[in-house]
């Protein structure tokens, strides 16, 4: 991965692809994103203590849900994370690229030519059929080593994974397989955030029926884990031995649960700032397709963020953004780098910070609010940033 470092008053600041980060305030453009370590850590010391005696995989693909992949796991695993959760093998790879040796599972799917990489690389894979965990093993035997595995039992997500019930022949071939450690055994909620929880609650019956397996053979039971955030919040018997969290790590609820339940708060402040002032005139239309025409004239500023960001062209003529301690709507569509604001007979100046999620002062702009405004989810809002938006760390990373 080519990084570059760019040198000004703060120092040097090595950036990638993946993870641009600023050396100071407003170094590389006036659009960032600060993310709080302190918050971070907290909030992942909230879900231990609520879900101990269980213990916690982070997860953290996508971008670590946009908080930035490597700084997130690398804080995980100063605050002793039991595992990482990622997406795809890529991600694993980029953390031992990074030095990062906490144990990591890949959750998705495997095609056969990524084996080794899994393999010699100390990440652990998803077995989820007989014919996966036997290349697995296979590998592992030509590669002369021993592969780490979690067997994926669907038990109502119909994604991925050996149905639950006919698992019982992965089961049994696991107990045959020389050159593969079998650690844990793992399901997925399709409906933990839904005002029933009657299919959650049928689908860690299933599992548990499932995982009966073992002791009926007098072997140890794998490691189980099927919560994600909003299992873990609202369906305490599905902890286990293992909780997944994504969305709570990150200070966001999951729709259906209250925030009440857990002492999290949110991680992440998207900001910018106003790149240009104007009067624009009565009847005079404003951005693409002319959505939006003031009725008087009206100051509008001008603000470097768009949907090329992350910023959702779909939220137009909806959203907000604070600026000076005040709301004001977006208006005109939402350009691929820039939006403009209405401030009404307000008063602004290039250089005022604008904030578009988040906030420390008054009530803040919730990823769940840009959200409604989008007609999506919470998860992609935050994982829709892109990775052009550099992210700066504020806080401590260390633990107390």
């Amino acid at each position: 991965m080519q990084a570059f470092a760019i040198r000004g008053t703060a120092g040097a600041v090595s950036t990638s692809l993946h993870e641009p980060t600023i050396a100071h305030e407003g170094a590389l453009r006036p659009t960032h994103l600060e993310v709080n370590r302190t918050a971070l850590a907290s909030n992942l010391e909230s879900i231990r203590n609520h879900v101990t005696p269980a213990r916690v995989m982070p997860i953290l693909k996508a971008n670590a849900y946009g908080h930035g992949l490597v700084e997130t796991a690398r804080l995980c695993a100063n605050h002793q994370a039991s595992y990482l959760g990622l997406a795809y093998l890529e991600e694993g790879l980029r953390l031992r690229q990074e030095g990062v040796t906490l144990p990591v599972l890949i959750l998705g799917g495997i095609l056969g030519p990524q084996i080794p990489l899994f393999i010699e690389n100390d990440l652990t894979l998803t077995a989820s059929s007989v014919d996966k965990l036997e290349a697995i093993e296979a590998c592992a035997r030509q590669l002369g080593k021993r592969a780490r595995v979690h067997l994926k039992i669907d038990t109502g997500m119909e994604r991925i994974g050996v149905h639950w019930y006919s698992a019982t022949p992965l089961l049994e071939r696991s107990l045959t397989c020389r050159h593969v450690e079998v650690e844990g055994i793992f399901s997925h909620f399709a409906n933990a955030d839904a005002p029933d929880l009657a299919h959650a609650r049928l689908q860690l019956e299933r599992f548990l029926e499932v995982c009966d397996f073992f002791e009926q053979r007098s072997v140890p039971t794998p490691i189980r884990h099927m919560a994600n955030s909003a299992a873990m919040m609202r369906l305490p018997e599905s902890h286990l031995d293992m909780v997944r969290p994504g969305l709570s790590l990150y200070g966001v609820f999951p729709d259906g649960t209250d925030p009440r339940m857990l002492a999290v708060k949110p991680a992440l402040c998207w900001k910018s700032r106003v790149v240009y002032f104007k009067v624009v005139r009565a009847g005079n239309p404003v951005s693409y397709g002319g959505r939006w025409t003031p009725q008087e004239d009206a100051r509008v500023v001008t603000v470097p963020v768009g949907y090329g960001d992350g910023y959702p062209r779909r939220m137009s003529g909806q959203a907000e953004v604070i600026l000076n301690g005040q709301r004001y709507p977006v208006v005109g569509s939402i350009c691929m780098d820039q939006i403009m604001v209405n401030i009404g007979q307000d008063s602004a100046y290039n250089g005022d910070e604008v904030i578009l999620l988040g906030g420390q002062e008054g009530p803040p702009l919730t990823a769940r609010e840009l959200a409604d405004w989008a007609g999506v989810l919470s998860y992609e809002i935050l994982t829709g940033i892109n990775t052009r938006v550099p992210r700066t760390y504020t806080g401590d990373a260390e633990p107390r």
